[in-house]
């Protein structure tokens, strides 16, 4: 398969990149810079410029017949009161760009790299993190992964919304998934689970019109 994937050069993009190439899929890749891609394959058709430009995001979406975000609102750094890098609107405004070009060029798979703790996981995480989230620049980022994922959820798409846990760079261990009422997660997963997982629910067509919460 051909995939549009979004996101690429982020510390959970870049995983999901090699996870495509790894399993022999060609990827085409829209990013802010292309110096930032460090993965040299033939495989990969890179694209430079902002997901907000339509008509750009329209040629890198050309031939593909999948489209994986792995994009997140972005801070100078990771203290959580740092600077936003990127609107504060990137991810719902780059997803009703892809709604638009996507009956275009007839693809239907969706997938997009959410967030424990939007909509009604909120009342899941713990209290301290709630405090932070809504006291600092990450809350941004979890507005915006609401609201992207209200803009998939009002369409017919082939859609699945990935809600990892907090984030780790430790080694790949088995994914666990909860939707609904099930268990509570635990608190965290690591980058190389979450990239594992996405393309395994691509390749498998799982999970879809959900939103499943993903943990170690």
């Amino acid at each position: 398969m051909k995939i549009l994937l979004l996101g690429a050069t982020g510390r959970t993009g870049i995983l999901i990149l090699e996870q495509l190439i790894q399993r022999g899929h060609s990827v085409n890749i829209l990013v802010r810079d292309r110096r930032k891609v460090k993965l040299d394959s033939e495989a990969v058709n890179v694209f430079e410029g902002s997901t907000l430009d339509i008509n750009l995001l329209g040629t890198a979406m050309k031939g593909c017949c999948a489209v994986i975000s792995a994009l997140n609102i972005s801070r100078k750094n990771d203290f959580p009161w740092s600077a936003l890098r990127t609107p504060p609107n990137l991810l719902s405004a780059t997803m009703k760009n892809v709604i638009k070009l996507l009956g275009q060029f007839e693809i239907k798979r969706v997938i997009i790299i959410s967030a424990w703790g939007v909509n009604e996981t909120r009342k899941d995480i713990p209290a301290w993190f709630r405090l932070i989230i809504d006291n600092s620049n990450i809350a941004p980022a979890y507005t915006d992964h609401a609201l992207q994922e209200a803009t998939l959820a009002a369409t017919d798409l082939y859609w699945t919304a990935i809600r990892p846990v907090v984030l780790t760079n430790f080694s790949t261990k088995k994914v666990k998934v909860s939707i609904g009422n099930k268990p509570k997660p635990g608190l965290l997963i690591s980058r190389k689970s979450v990239a594992t997982f996405a393309v395994d629910i691509l390749e498998q067509a799982e999970f879809i019109g959900l939103s499943p919460v993903i943990f170690n």
